[in-house]
């Protein structure tokens, strides 16, 4: 059991736990996010880390293994079937782990930076004075 005190963004974050009390856990499935804390009862629906996790994922780990791919082709020119066999199990082990992770990550720093989405609200008409203007 980790103490109340290590709440820091990436103890939480890493370890898929409540960015409030470090107790509560994020996730219901693999990445399905939970409604709310069950520890300290967090609404998590300010959550929204949307593709985030996945694109930092895909451009830090997917691109050095697609590299591999391509070179593994030009140099040796296997036939399909090793790359189905190499590369695929590569790629899914490189990125899919530490997709919850991230999320965890981004989620608690939404939390601790107050993020929310944007909420446009219609302009209010200039107020004019009658008695000035035409």
């Amino acid at each position: 059991m980790h103490s109340s005190t290590d709440r820091s963004l990436l103890s939480v974050g890493l370890r898929c736990r409540c960015p409030r009390c470090g107790e509560g856990h994020l996730f219901d499935g693999f990445i399905t996010l939970k409604p709310a804390c069950e520890a300290c009862g967090l609404d998590y629906g300010f959550a929204d880390p949307a593709d985030g996790p996945a694109f930092f994922i895909m451009m830090t780990m997917a691109l050095p293994v697609t590299a591999f791919s391509i070179w593994l082709e030009l140099t040796y020119e296997p036939p399909l079937w090793v790359h189905a066999v190499v590369t695929v199990p590569l790629l899914l082990l490189a990125c899919v782990p530490v997709i919850r992770p991230l999320k965890g990550v981004f989620i608690a720093s939404q939390y601790v930076n107050k993020a929310e989405e944007v909420r446009f609200t219609p302009r209010a008409a200039p107020h004019r004075d009658p008695k000035t203007e035409p």
